[in-house]
């Protein structure tokens, strides 16, 4: 599918928010919406939200990633999301590729994210497009639950 990938702005935040809470992460740790809706809303106030936008210029889906996220030197993706209706259509990929190519102004050759032990389609999909585990973080966030730490290497 083609979309358009353009920085969110406050009227991205409700498909943001169903995309969401409508995930696999979302039923864990944002059940709350609205506590959801104001961090989503301070990120995007922070410049880390982009919006995956259809022909129709509606929100799909979205990434939010910290250009120095870990150890401040790193680009870490903290959260991808597409909204139900559209997963499967290479969406997610394209976010990811995204922030890929825009989360790092220097140039970085090493990429970060986490995800769930419960989050196995996720998992694959980083997998599949480079990504290796490089630690595990158990009861990271939540008790119980282990956070793979993943990093993608790319040679410049």
């Amino acid at each position: 599918m083609e979309i358009t990938i353009v920085k969110a702005d406050l009227g991205h935040i409700e498909d943001c928010v169903d995309a969401l809470i409508h995930s696999d992460i979302g039923a864990i740790y944002f059940s709350d919406i609205g506590k959801t809706r104001s961090m989503l809303a301070d990120a995007v106030q922070r410049g880390e939200v982009f919006a995956a936008l259809c022909a129709e210029e509606r929100c799909l889906g979205f990434v939010w990633f910290m250009p120095k996220g870990v150890f401040g030197s790193y680009p870490y993706l903290h959260v991808l999301s597409v909204k139900e209706a559209y997963r499967g259509q290479g969406i997610g990929k394209q976010l990811l590729k995204y922030f890929e190519e825009n989360a790092s102004a220097y140039l970085s050759t090493k990429y970060f994210l986490t995800v769930d032990d419960f989050n196995i389609r996720a998992k694959k999909l980083y997998e599949s497009l480079g990504y290796r585990q490089v630690g595990v973080l158990p009861d990271f966030y939540k008790k119980g639950t282990s956070c793979f730490l993943m990093m993608k290497e790319i040679t410049r």
